[in-house]
């Protein structure tokens, strides 16, 4: 290796392909602009984002391994009435004779939608193209961060109070030597140090086999008791965890977490933990001897271990793109090889052995079709027992459903320990179809409190451990055999654990307002500096920045779906196309295949250019001298905590509340109200590329909703022509065109939907006298004869010969009692209300269909912003939390419900 390399310019553990130059010139950099004489579009701006539907498959890396994209999660459903013909056409336009790259002109998949293809909020019809007007807004609110952040930060060097108590320091913490232009150190490890303790936050930097592979340490809890910080009083933190978690539920003071003083230790998680354990799934039970395994024609017999394995698969297939899958095929092969080896074999019905060699032969259609009628019957049994096999089941997990938790009482998440079966993984699992071995109680390991009664083990069995490690929130944990991670039962989404790490992650985004200012000028001046690290690290940085790009870890791609983020990306990932476009395309997060193609500022495309030099080829990394580890570490010296994903929700959110503060209350209705929050979330989705592909029925219910409203527009009419049946004066008064067919209604439509209006009676009469008839036999009572449904039935037949002669006289009779002009109208207006909301939903679900309002609201956009927005445009919060996402977000309804000035 050459010497000019310096030890802060060498990457960290990038040592596969070609390495950039250590520094780049000026004169470079001038060069590349004489190549292009074209205008640079907006940016940053995402013209084209989300999942790609794709019949050729792509690679991560040198070409290891193949994937199905994201919809080989396959969707077997008829897709002949698609758009796909007009998106393919436009893929032909992708890859100019300039590009650099011929990656994707090989490749003609189902882009996701382009920006203007997409509904936003401010969409007008002025001249002003869509992307210009996005890009124009987001520099607008960058700019108002950037104010933002300078007041922060002078107001913060004077010695007020300050109202939110943070787990971070308000502190200004310098860039450590970012006028020297000094990195950190490539020789840092970028292994995760696991402890045992789970990360609370999904999307982890760390990568999920370096958490796996150290053993949980058994730590002893610390002697010394921090301070209390609960507001329960001492006789409920004295009583027993309940055998059913019910009882005295009422009774029990809400723990405001929110509101209590802050530990001392921070670290210690709990001083005193009760709980029952794990729930381990059934036992095994055997097929009948009628039904067998066939190999090559012969029904054989096995053991009942291997005949559990072959019930995996047969209890399957009809989960064709997984049984279908070669991959996933040859997997469960060797694993089902496997356990035959160990159990002595299949024999045929004489005892004779079977040998079995090829999976081609094995006929699984018998032990399908069991499994199948089984559930079937199962579906099909009365309620009555259904009530009851689910009163038995909660009767059995009440004693898990919740643990005490510093004498609270807390909901437990997952107490139950997965069933073996196949492992099937996201995108394209290299381990997917892979037998999931039963876990034993020796395999698990049982963190309680040291006073507490440890959870007795299934008979016959025991725990693998038990500790008393009160630095950890979890309560129990075991190693699955798939890939070696470890899986955890932790408290529920409710509990006050998961709130206060919630609450962490969204004040961690607050804190970075005040950064955010410098951060993003130095990174802009280092786009130009001459140090390559440098270079590569401002470049990260921005896409991180602006585009909601995941930091990336590398994977061990043996073991792993080998997916990549931006600190990974390779040669193969990154189109460029002058003057400013970047095209990336590669597996991200769950192994999805993942298109975006954006506008970016001229330096960071020439810099992309610079990356992706000869000799690089594919395979080779674009950011060779980065890594996650360097980048987080580097990003940790502006604000304590902070790393990549803190980008992500801060971005979202305070989007969000800056389209929030530029609305006016006004006097509009509910739906109007729901649909302007929703607008707001829209954009925030757009501007920080949350994106989906549409799913596959939303056509059927935008269908099912135009008929809802083609049903109320048609009752609106025989509304009118009752009014005429009243009075016939109101004709000439209102004038003829009121009382006119709506036009989106036609002879043929008002016939199918009479006929539907009639069978829709007739279907609700026979289930009510069906649950009468039950509710008889519940009591004792005799059934109600046949006789009773006819007579019942005679009101749907008098309907459709209502309607029978309605179309046939063209007059619509009154209705009701003593129907009057008053009467009608009052009804017709409720009738236009109804319509008006219903079309409100519509154009709002059209609008969301290609944008992921769930991922922003959820995940990234602080949930005390729809709280002040609901407080302060009067609507229900249940408008916008589900009754789950008010339990989870208890804190945020409740910590801000006398603050109606709070500001994310």
């Amino acid at each position: 290796m050459s010497s000019d390399y310096s030890d802060d310019d060498m990457p960290l553990a990038r040592t596969n392909g070609k390495l950039s130059a250590p520094t780049i010139s000026k004169s470079q950099d001038q060069a590349m602009d004489k190549h292009t004489s074209a205008k640079p579009k907006p940016a940053p701006m995402s013209i084209r984002n989300g999942p790609v539907e794709d019949a050729s498959p792509q690679t991560n890396g040198n070409g290891k391994r193949k994937s199905r994209s994201s919809t080989n999660h396959v969707n077997y459903k008829d897709n002949s009435d698609s758009e796909d013909g007009r998106l393919a056409k436009r893929q032909k336009k992708v890859v100019p004779e300039d590009s650099d790259d011929e990656v994707l002109s090989k490749r003609k998949p189902k882009l996701p939608p382009a920006a203007d293809e997409t509904a936003v909020a401010e969409d007008s019809d002025d001249d002003q193209p869509l992307n210009a007007k996005l890009a124009s807004k987001r520099k607008a609110i960058e700019k108002n961060a950037e104010k933002e952040a300078k007041a922060l930060q002078s107001k913060s060097k004077k010695p007020t109070p300050k109202k939110v108590v943070k787990d971070e320091s308000d502190s200004d913490v310098p860039l450590a030597g970012a006028k020297g232009k000094k990195r950190p150190s490539n020789g840092v490890n970028g292994k995760a140090k696991a402890n045992g303790v789970k990360q609370e936050d999904s999307d982890s930097d760390a990568p999920i086999r370096k958490k796996a592979k150290t053993a949980p340490a058994k730590t002893k809890a610390k002697t010394e008791k921090p301070t209390p910080v609960k507001k329960t009083p001492a006789k409920k933190a004295k009583k027993e965890v309940s055998e059913e978690p019910g009882e005295g539920e009422d009774e029990e003071e809400e723990y405001r977490w929110w509101d209590a003083p802050k530990k001392e230790d921070d670290s210690i998680k709990w001083t005193t933990l009760e709980h029952n354990g794990v729930l381990f799934p059934p036992p095994y039970e055997p097929l009948p001897k009628n039904v067998k395994l066939i190999y090559d024609g012969i029904p054989v017999n096995l053991h009942v271990e291997a005949e559990e394995v072959a019930g995996f698969f047969g209890s399957m297939l009809n989960s064709t793109h997984n049984v279908e899958n070669p991959t996933f095929q040859k997997n469960f092969f060797n694993d089902f090889k496997e356990v035959l080896d160990r159990t002595g074999g299949a024999t045929d019905r004489n005892g004779n052995k079977v040998d079995i060699k090829e999976f081609a032969k094995l006929d699984f259609k018998p032990i399908f079709e069991y499994y199948h009628a089984k559930n079937e019957a199962k579906k099909a049994r009365p309620a009555a027992e259904k009530k009851a096999e689910k009163a038995e089941k909660d009767k059995i997990e009440a004693p898990y459903m919740y643990c005490k938790w510093d004498g609270r009482k807390e909901k437990v998440g997952n107490f139950r320990v997965e069933p073996p079966g196949l492992f099937r993984g996201r995108g394209e699992h290299p381990k997917t179809g892979k037998v999931k071995k039963r876990v034993m109680p020796e395999q698990i390991t049982i963190n309680i409190g040291k006073e507490a009664k440890v959870p007795p083990p299934p008979e016959g069995h025991k725990w693998k451990a038990v500790q008393h490690d009160n630095k950890a929130t979890w309560l129990a944990m075991w190693q699955e055999n798939i890939n070696g991670s470890y899986k955890y039962v932790m408290l529920g989404a409710t509990s006050a654990v998961k709130g206060q790490s919630d609450f962490k992650k969204f004040e961690k985004a607050r804190e970075l307002k005040k950064h955010i200012a410098r951060i993003r000028k130095d990174y802009t001046k280092d786009l130009k500096a001459e140090s390559m690290a440098d270079r590569q690290r401002a470049t990260a940085v921005y896409l991180i920045d602006k585009f909601a790009l995941r930091a990336g870890n590398e994977k061990d791609t043996e073991n792993e779906a080998e997916t990549v983020g931006c600190c990974s990306l390779k040669y193969e990932h990154v189109t460029l196309r002058e003057p400013n476009t970047v095209i990336f395309d590669f597996l991200g997060k769950d192994s999805i295949r993942f298109y975006d193609e954006v506008t970016v500022d001229r330096q960071v495309f020439k810099n992309l250019r610079v990356f992706k030099k000869p000799p690089k080829k594919e395979g080779d990394d674009i950011f060779d001298r980065l890594t996650t580890t360097q980048l987080n570490k580097h990003l940790s010296n502006y604000m304590p905590g902070l790393t990549a994903k803190v980008f992500r929700t801060y971005n979202a959110s305070y989007t969000m509340a800056n389209l929030l503060k530029d609305l006016k209350v006004s006097d509009a209705n509910m739906a109007e109200k729901i649909k302007l929050y929703n607008d707001c979330n829209r954009e925030v989705a757009i501007l920080c590329n949350h994106k989906r592909t549409v799913g596959a029925s939303h056509e059927a219910q935008m269908e099912k909703l135009g008929d809802r409203i083609k049903g109320l527009k048609y009752q609106k009419w025989r509304n009118k022509q009752m009014l005429l049946d009243v009075d016939p004066k109101q004709k000439k008064k209102k004038g003829a065109a009121y009382f006119e067919l709506d036009p989106d209604l036609d002879e043929a439509w008002i016939q199918e939907h009479q006929n539907f209006l009639v069978e829709e009676q007739r279907t609700k009469i026979q289930k009510k006298f069906e649950k009468d008839n039950q509710k008889r036999q519940e009591e004792g009572q005799k059934p109600m004869p046949d006789k009773e449904l006819k007579e019942r039935l005679q009101a749907a037949d008098e309907l459709a010969k209502k309607f029978k002669k309605e179309n046939k006289t063209k007059k619509v009779e009154a209705e009701g009692r003593g129907p009057t002009v008053e009467k009608i109208e009052a009804n017709i207006q409720k009738i236009e209300e109804r319509i008006r909301t219903l079309e409100l939903q519509a154009a709002d679900r059209d609008g969301n269909k290609e944008v992921a309002l769930g991922t922003s609201k959820i995940n990234y956009i602080d949930p005390r912003l729809t709280v002040v927005f609901a407080k302060k445009f009067g609507v229900p919060i249940e408008k916008f939390f589900s009754k789950t996402l008010r339990e989870k977000f208890n804190w945020a309804i409740k910590s801000i419900e006398d603050d109606a000035d709070w500001e994310f």
